[in-house]
């Protein structure tokens, strides 16, 4: 589906939205038995620690790895010392689906993140039913009504889910902490435009408290970039530099560069 410049979250939304009316409702189960994020990352603090993303495409970069097996691929993450696994699970948009989670889940013993535009409660309890243990909450997506972010935020904490909640600007960090985030997303990829700059992160650091953990994502490619974040944010999100690696392994273990 092509997207419109400068229009590519209200786009994801709309379509988004049509997704949801479709999605049969289910019924939550316990939430997959592993570490809680927040701890691992707080526990680990010496070196930055990866989130590591299975996905196959995105908006921006068109196909990245179509052919990829994703299950391999998250087993290879998983050996080489990635904190959490993120799988995308948009079909339309990134080439994702509900069952990778599903399979990836099912084979490793570290948290997954369930990497979707999340805004209904049917998609929570479908991420909790195929494995996630954490799911993302993005501040851009309810500009126009924050009180169903905090009803989604709390209703994922009372299954037992962790949240990552992603922001972009200050305003949207605001939010976060308002909200009682405890773990916060940086995403250096404007969602509108889909331009990338790592100074998104950096300029957002002055205002970090020190009980949350902090996760710089999108547009870190090697160690030179993880270095330039690494003093301030607890992890990275990386997914296209691990995603087209011939060799898994050292390009996670470069990345996990001392704090």
């Amino acid at each position: 589906m092509n997207i419109e410049q400068g229009k590519f979250l209200e786009t994801i939304l709309a379509q988004k939205s049509r997704e949801v009316a479709e999605m049969q409702q289910e019924q939550p189960r316990e939430v997959r038995a592993t570490y809680k994020l927040y701890d691992f990352l707080k526990n680990h603090g010496n070196q930055l620690q990866i989130i590591a993303e299975c996905k196959k495409a995105s908006p921006s970069l068109g196909d990245i790895n179509t052919e990829v097996d994703l299950v391999a691929q998250a087993k290879s993450y998983e050996k080489a010392g990635a904190a959490m696994i993120s799988v995308l699970t948009d079909p339309v948009f990134f080439k994702g689906d509900i069952e990778y989670l599903r399979e990836i889940s099912s084979v490793v013993s570290i948290p997954t993140l369930n990497k979707d535009f999340i805004i209904d409660k049917k998609q929570i309890d479908r991420a909790v039913n195929a494995g996630a243990t954490v799911i993302l909450l993005i501040v851009a997506c309810f500009e126009n009504d924050f009180s169903v972010l905090q009803e989604l935020y709390e209703y994922a904490l009372s299954l037992g889910l962790e949240v990552l909640i992603e922001t972009h600007n200050k305003p949207e960090l605001d939010r976060a902490h308002a909200l009682g985030a405890k773990i916060i997303g940086v995403n250096n990829r404007n969602l509108k435009t889909f331009e990338v700059s790592l100074q998104s992160s950096l300029d957002l650091v002055k205002y970090f408290k020190p009980e949350n953990v902090y996760i710089s994502e999108s547009g870190i490619f090697s160690a030179f970039e993880a270095e330039l974040v690494a003093d301030s944010f607890n992890g990275i999100l990386v997914g296209t530099a691990l995603m087209q690696s011939g060799n898994v392994s050292s390009a996670l273990t470069e990345l996990k560069v001392k704090r």
